[in-house]
C-alpha cells in the first residue's frame, strides 16, 4: 500500500489545520503562558530532517480580545525584538483578559542573519503576502501568518525601524484605507501607543505587505518606525516598551489606563516627502532627524567616493516640514532613499 502522509499539523501540533506544513508546538486555546515554536520542516544539507524554529509566546486568561504582536519582520531591526523578548518575559496571565500571542522574530532565519531578507531564500518577508503553503521558506511563513494567526486576531502591532540603511525619527503609525471606520480604529490604536512622533504613513509599494494582508483582513494594524542604523538605543527601546503595554490597556486586555505624553502628528501625503539618489558615492547630511525643512532647502548632498576635484551633487527637499527619515549608514547607491520629509498635521 502506498505511505499516507500524515495530516497537516501532525500529532505534535496543537494548532488548527491548515495545508501549511507548520507546527505551532503551543496551545492558542489554553489559558495559561506558554513558550515554544512555530517548527517549519526544512530539509537542507547539513540536516535532512531539519526545521526552522521560530521562537513564540501565547498569554492567555479567559474571553476577550486578541493581540498579535510582532517584531522582526525584517531581521536587523531591533526594537521589536527587544520589547518582545521582555513582555513574553514578564506577562502573566493574571495581568491580562484575553490573549496576546507573541512572535520577537517573526522572520526568524533573517533575524539569526542580522538581514533585512531571508538568508535562506532571498526573499522580503513584508513583500512575500499572502504567502504560498507550498512555497519558499518565507512563503510558508507568510502564508502561516496570513491563514492562522492573523484570523484569530483582534489587533495587531508590528514593530520596524530603519534597519541597516535607514534612521527614523521614532513614530508609530497607521494607512489611509478605504473603511474609514477601521481607519479611525487604527488611528485611535496609534494614538495610545504614544511614541513620540505620530505619522498617517505613505507606502512606496504596499503590494505583498504583511500591513496590507492585516488591514484586507478588517483588523485593526499599528506600525511603527522607531529609530534604524542596524541596532537599537536605549530611548528608542524605550519607546517600543511603553507602547505595547499602552496598547493592551487600549484594548482592555492589560489592566490599567494609558497615560499620555505630548506627541508630533506628522502626515505624508505624497510621493514628494520622498528624496532618491540618483548618484552613488560618500553621502553628506545636511540636516539632522527631527529639523525643520523649507521646499527647496538641501537635505544632503553626495560626494564622489573614487576621486577628488569633483563639486558634491545636493539633494532637495520637494516639500516643507520636517526631516523624519535619513540614509544610513555613509555609502549611498543610486536609487537609494537619501531623506523622507513628512508634513506637520494640522
Amino acid at each position: 500500500m502506498p505511505r499516507q502522509r500524515a495530516a497537516p499539523h501532525g500529532r505534535e501540533g496543537v494548532g488548527p489545520v491548515t495545508a501549511n506544513p507548520i507546527v505551532s508546538t503551543v496551545p492558542f486555546d489554553r489559558d495559561g503562558k506558554f513558550h515554544g515554536f512555530l517548527r517549519l520542516p526544512y530539509s537542507r544539507d547539513d540536516s535532512a530532517w531539519g526545521s526552522v524554529m521560530v521562537p513564540i509566546c501565547v498569554v492567555r486568561n479567559g474571553e476577550g480580545p486578541t493581540a498579535l504582536l510582532t517584531g522582526g519582520n525584517h531581521g536587523d531591526e531591533y526594537e521589536g525584538p527587544i520589547a518582545l523578548q521582555d513582555l513574553a518575559l514578564y506577562l502573566t496571565p493574571e495581568d491580562i483578559r484575553g490573549r496576546v500571542i507573541i512572535l520577537p522574530a517573526m522572520n526568524y532565519p533573517a533575524f539569526t542573519g542580522a538581514r533585512r531578507v531571508s538568508p535562506i531564500d532571498q526573499r522580503n518577508l513584508n513583500r512575500c503576502f499572502p504567502g504560498r503553503p507550498d512555497g519558499t521558506v518565507t512563503e510558508k511563513i507568510a502564508d502561516y501568518f496570513t491563514t492562522v494567526l492573523v484570523p484569530m486576531a483582534d489587533f495587531v502591532l508590528d514593530f520596524h525601524s530603519g534597519g541597516k540603511t535607514l534612521d527614523f525619527v521614532p513614530f508609530a503609525s497607521s494607512h489611509v484605507l478605504e473603511n474609514k471606520a477601521q481607519q479611525a480604529a487604527c488611528i485611535a490604536a496609534v494614538k495610545a501607543f504614544n511614541a513620540p512622533y505620530t505619522m498617517t504613513m505613505l507606502e512606496i509599494d504596499n503590494v505583498g505587505m504583511y500591513d496590507t494582508e492585516v488591514e484586507k483582513q478588517g483588523k485593526i494594524f499599528v506600525t511603527t518606525e522607531l529609530g534604524g542604523g542596524g541596532t537599537a538605543t536605549a530611548s528608542s527601546a524605550r519607546v517600543a516598551k511603553r507602547g505595547i503595554r499602552n496598547v493592551l490597556m487600549h484594548f482592555g486586555i492589560l489592566k490599567g489606563s494609558v497615560a499620555l505624553e505630548p506627541s508630533i502628528f506628522l502626515d505624508m501625503p505624497d510621493h514628494n516627502c520622498f528624496v532618491f539618489s540618483e548618484h552613488s558615492g560618500l553621502i553628506e547630511p545636511v540636516m539632522d532627524l527631527g529639523e525643520a525643512v523649507t521646499e527647496g532647502d538641501v537635505v544632503a548632498r553626495v560626494w564622489a567616493s573614487d576621486r577628488t576635484g569633483l563639486a558634491p551633487v545636493d539633494y532637495a527637499a520637494k516639500r516643507s516640514g520636517i526631516l523624519m527619515s535619513r540614509h544610513f549608514p555613509g555609502l549611498v547607491q543610486s536609487g537609494d532613499c537619501v531623506a523622507v520629509v513628512a508634513a506637520l498635521a494640522e
